[in-house]
């Protein structure tokens, strides 16, 4: 990238069983000390895209068709999770982190969850910045909870809103 130019916008898609490659090096490239393994992104990848489904991942592709971000979202019961966000730092500051929170938000409406957690650790400032625009609260800590650092995780906690629903609740 040169001079004050931002990278074209990343195409936001679903996530398929031929993109854990690529996402795993970003995933190892970002989280080098507590990066899923490939089992755990077809685990996820598992229980989506069927009726019951639970699991919701999008990955972001920039022009070239590399990935350059990726987002999943459990939902059960009206309680959403965001399971993992990352964005590459090369595109760090160019919304894309902000439309994959959005896009995640998006999947736990259509869910019908009435709260959507994530946790974030407590070092990572930037992170949680971008929950706080999205009106995500500090509700708790896990201690010990990203290893093998030992890193506590923040807990934050999003109350969903009725939008859409009549005041009867339909």
């Amino acid at each position: 990238m040169t001079g004050d130019a931002l990278p074209a916008a990343a195409v936001l898609r679903e996530m398929r069983w031929w993109d854990i490659d690529p996402v795993l090096e970003l995933e190892r490239e970002l989280f080098p000390e507590d990066a899923w393994s490939a089992g755990m992104f077809w685990s996820e990848l598992a229980d989506a895209r069927h009726p019951r489904a639970s699991r919701w991942y999008t990955v972001a592709e920039d022009e070239a068709g590399r990935i350059v971000g990726y987002a999943g979202l459990m939902a059960v019961a009206g309680e959403g999770d965001v399971q993992t966000i990352a964005v590459a730092q090369d595109q760090w500051g160019t919304g894309l982190g902000t439309r994959l929170l959005q896009r995640l938000i998006d999947q736990a409406t259509a869910a019908s969850c009435t709260e959507l957690l994530l946790e974030v650790r407590v070092d990572n400032e930037r992170a949680q910045r971008l929950y706080t625009r999205f009106g995500f609260e500090p509700v708790g800590i896990r201690r010990n909870y990203y290893q093998p650092s030992g890193v506590d995780a923040l807990v934050m906690l999003r109350h969903m809103k009725d939008e859409g629903k009549t005041d009867d609740g339909r």
